[in-house]
C-alpha cells in the first residue's frame, strides 16, 4: 500500500474539527441561501440562513431584507439552521454560542448560560437544538467541549434558564438532538466517544437514556466513522430516523446518509458517495429533508441535489438547482435553495420532489435592512448595505427605514451578555472525541477564523476531492 502522503495525514487529523466549520466555510465565498425557517403559527414569518448572514420576510416571501452577520453576533461560526418560536423568537446554536432574538432578528445576544459574562465560569459550546412543536417553549440543547462535562440541557420556559439531563460525560461530545414529531417524549441524540460514535433514546422526555453503539460495519472504510449527526425524525413513526456520518479514504472524505427503522438500533446507507463519485461529484451531504410519509428523501451537497424514493437502490441527482443546494420542508410545501448567480432564484418550491421549480427569492431582490434605528440590525448593517448590495447585484440605496413588525418583546436596550468569545479553550479531546473549535475572531467574511484550518485541508486532500463552482456566464 502507498504510505500517505504527510501533509494528506494532518488534514485527515484536522477534519474533525474543520467539519464544524463546512457550512459557514462552503460555497467559495459566494453570496448563497443555506437554510430555511418558518415562525410556528405564524407563516407570514420567514428567515433564510446565508453565508452573508440571513434575510428575513414578514410577508410570505414577497419581501426580504437583510441582516448583516455582525449583527447576528455569531462571529465566524454561522449556525446550520434557526428555530423561530411561536412567540417570536428566534434561536440558533452555532457551535460556540446559543444566540437569541427577541425582536425579529434586529438585535442578538448570546445566552448568558452558555457563554456566561465572568471570565472563570465555564463556557460550553452548543451544537445541537431542538423544540417539540406541541411544546415549544421546551428546548433541548447539546453540547460538546472538551475539558466540560458535555451533556443534554433542558428548558421548560422557552430557554429563559436551563438545566443538564441525566446524559452528560467528561469525555463524550454530543453533536446532534432531535425530537419525534408525533411523540415529543421521544428523543434521538448522537454522541462521539473515545470507543466510537453511539446513539443514546429516550422514551420519557430524557429521564432514563438506551444507547446503541454504532460500529456502522456496512460502510466501506479502512477507518472509523465519524461525525454521527441526527438529521430527521419520522413525522408520523417515532422509529424512523436518518442520520450522517462521515469516514475517510486515502481517496477522500465521504459522507453518506443513512436511514434507522428500529428507533436507532441499526442504520442502513440509503444516499452514499460512491454514486457522487460516479455523477462527478465529490462533496459532503449537508443537509436533508424528507417526505410526509418518509418515502422520499432529498440530500443536499454544497452545490446540488439528491432525492431518492423508496424501493430505488440509487438516488438521482436533479439538474437544479445547481451551484447551491439545501431542502426544507413547511405545511407540506418543499423548499428548495438554489444559486441566484446561475439560475436566476435564492429559493423557490417545488410540487413534483425536484422535477420542477417555481421561484421564490432572488438575491438581487433584496432590499436593505429593516430594523429600526438604535438596534444592530439598523446602525451595524445599514452602514454595510452600500458595500454589500452590488456583490448581490442589488439597488445599494437606503430607503426611509419602516416600522418594526411585532415579533414578541424587543430587547434592544439589552446588555449584551456575552463575555470573551470562549475562553479558553481546554485541553485536546480525547481519542475518538471531536469538538469544534473555538470560534474565531469576528469579522464581515462568511468564512471567519476558520479559513485557514480548512485551507489547510483542502491542500491535504486529494485533488478529486476539491470542490469547484461553475463560472457564471451573463
Amino acid at each position: 500500500m502507498r504510505p500517505m502522503n504527510p501533509l494528506r495525514r494532518a488534514g485527515l487529523l484536522l477534519l474533525p474539527l474543520a467539519l464544524h466549520a463546512l457550512p459557514a466555510l462552503a460555497h467559495n465565498g459566494y453570496p448563497d441561501t443555506t437554510s430555511l425557517t418558518v415562525r410556528r403559527d405564524h407563516p407570514d414569518d420567514m428567515l433564510l440562513g446565508a453565508t452573508f448572514g440571513a434575510v428575513i420576510s414578514h410577508d410570505r416571501g414577497q419581501t426580504w431584507s437583510w441582516l448583516c452577520p455582525e449583527a447576528l453576533s455569531y462571529g465566524g461560526w454561522r449556525p446550520e439552521t434557526y428555530l423561530w418560536q411561536p412567540d417570536g423568537t428566534l434561536l440558533a446554536a452555532t457551535g460556540s454560542d446559543l444566540i437569541l432574538s427577541k425582536d425579529s432578528g434586529c438585535t442578538w445576544t448570546k445566552h448568558p448560560f452558555f457563554t456566561p459574562a465572568r471570565a472563570k465560569d465555564k463556557v460550553l459550546w452548543p451544537i445541537g437544538l431542538a423544540s417539540p412543536v406541541s411544546n415549544p417553549s421546551r428546548l433541548w440543547v447539546t453540547t460538546g467541549r472538551s475539558g466540560t462535562r458535555n451533556g443534554l440541557y433542558r428548558s421548560d420556559d422557552g430557554g429563559e434558564t436551563f438545566a443538564l439531563t441525566s446524559l452528560s460525560s467528561d469525555t463524550d461530545v454530543y453533536p446532534s438532538v432531535k425530537v419525534a414529531p408525533s411523540d415529543p417524549t421521544r428523543l434521538y441524540v448522537s454522541a462521539s466517544t473515545p470507543d466510537g460514535l453511539r446513539i443514546h433514546r429516550s422514551d420519557d422526555e430524557g429521564l432514563t437514556w438506551k444507547t446503541f453503539p454504532q460500529p456502522f460495519s456496512d460502510i466501506p472504510t479502512t477507518s472509523r466513522p465519524y461525525d454521527l449527526f441526527v438529521l430527521k425524525v419520522a413525522d408520523h413513526d417515532p422509529d424512523r430516523l436518518w442520520a450522517r456520518v462521515t469516514s475517510s479514504e486515502n481517496s477522500g472524505i465521504w459522507t453518506y446518509i443513512l436511514e434507522s427503522r428500529d428507533g436507532g438500533q441499526t442504520f442502513r446507507s440509503i444516499i452514499h458517495p460512491l454514486q457522487q463519485e460516479h455523477d462527478g461529484l465529490d462533496e459532503p451531504f449537508i443537509n436533508m429533508e424528507v417526505s410526509e410519509d418518509g418515502d422520499t428523501a432529498w440530500a443536499a451537497t454544497q452545490t446540488r441535489l439528491f432525492r431518492v424514493r423508496a424501493g430505488e437502490t440509487r438516488a438521482t441527482m436533479l439538474s437544479l438547482p445547481d451551484g447551491n443546494a439545501c431542502a426544507e420542508r413547511h405545511d407540506g410545501v418543499l423548499f428548495v435553495c438554489g444559486a441566484s448567480r446561475l439560475h436566476d432564484w435564492a429559493l423557490a418550491t417545488t410540487a413534483d420532489d425536484g422535477d420542477s421549480y417555481t421561484p421564490v427569492f432572488n438575491l438581487p431582490d433584496m432590499k436593505p435592512p429593516a430594523c429600526p434605528a438604535g438596534t444592530p440590525g439598523h446602525d451595524v448593517c445599514r452602514s454595510r448595505w452600500p458595500q454589500f448590495a452590488p456583490t448581490i447585484e442589488a439597488d445599494p440605496s437606503l430607503p426611509p427605514t419602516g416600522p418594526s413588525p411585532d415579533a414578541g418583546t424587543p430587547d434592544a436596550g439589552e446588555p449584551h451578555p456575552g463575555g470573551p468569545d470562549a475562553g479558553d479553550s481546554g485541553p485536546p479531546p480525547g481519542p475518538g472525541v471531536q469538538n469544534p473549535p473555538p470560534p474565531p475572531k469576528k469579522g464581515c467574511s462568511s468564512t471567519g477564523g476558520g479559513a485557514s484550518l480548512l485551507a489547510l485541508l483542502v491542500l491535504a486532500l486529494p485533488r478529486r476531492f476539491r470542490r469547484t463552482h461553475p463560472e457564471h456566464t451573463p
